[in-house]
């Protein structure tokens, strides 16, 4: 068996994984945007990955600005664009703490950010500096999407989640295990395991890292802190005649987020 460790070097097995909901969130996300916001074409990704929402936004008409710290994300991106939509986006290599485009900022109708992604940035300083940064990009009246799982602090058992996918012949189970959180620190240990078999292949690539943690509370101060306030809260449903009230336990959560004037 074939051993690798970085499975963001795999743009077309992690997207076996985690495309398989992308027109039901982009469907949500248009939604949102005219429900709550501008309702406007320009649409910005951090932290855009091997571009599979980028494409989409662009095979219905929208431009698109994205970046992603992955190189060979961004190249996976660029290749399942045709000519045409090319012109539609404007993809970028950055982190997300450091992202400038002096050029797009205040021109944003919407931004987003799903599947808990921002939980990589791992200090209260770095998820300031992105939440301002992109608070940047957007108009007056534009929206930031972000989806991220809150942290039950009370939680003494490990968190599993498995998925299984394909890529043409090739099979991919992908099983991801969440540690326990510690509190003082406000990070929890991930492990994830993408195994490949098919014809002549049985690979498994191994990841490991921390995820930044928060409870309700300290998301809303930290959203407070960077100039943005909540308009709404959802979860994974995507469902828009759905948001969540005030006294939700649901730890999946996708706050549509708006500049504070």
């Amino acid at each position: 068996m074939e051993r690798r460790s970085d499975w963001y070097s795999h743009p077309k097995y992690y997207e076996a994984i985690f495309g398989t909901d992308t027109v039901k969130e982009m469907d949500f996300l248009l939604s949102v945007n005219r429900h709550h916001g501008t309702g406007g074409s320009l649409l910005f990704e951090p932290a855009c990955g091997a571009g599979r929402l980028v494409a989409e936004a662009a095979r219905r008409g929208l431009d698109v600005v994205g970046y992603d710290i992955s190189e060979p994300m961004l190249a996976h991106a660029r290749r399942r664009l045709s000519p045409a939509r090319r012109r539609q986006v404007h993809l970028f290599q950055s982190r997300m703490e450091s992202f400038t485009a002096p050029e797009w900022e205040g021109r944003v109708d919407l931004a987003f950010n799903l599947v808990s992604t921002f939980r990589y940035l791992d200090s209260e300083a770095a998820a300031r500096a992105h939440l301002r940064s992109t608070r940047r990009m957007l108009k007056p009246e534009g929206l930031y999407v972000l989806g991220f799982h809150l942290t039950d602090y009370a939680r003494a058992t490990l968190e599993r989640e498995r998925w299984v996918g394909r890529v043409g012949r090739d099979t991919v189970v992908c099983n991801t295990r969440e540690g326990l959180p510690d509190r003082p620190l406000r990070r929890s240990p991930m492990r994830n395991r993408l195994r490949i078999t098919g014809p002549g292949k049985d690979m498994l690539i191994e990841t490991t890292w921390f995820f930044r943690t928060y409870d309700l509370a300290e998301a809303r101060r930290l959203f407070r802190s960077a100039g943005l306030r909540l308009v709404a809260t959802y979860d994974f449903d995507y469902r828009l005649d759905a948001p969540l009230g005030r006294g939700s336990n649901r730890l999946d959560r996708v706050f549509i987020l708006q500049p504070q004037l």
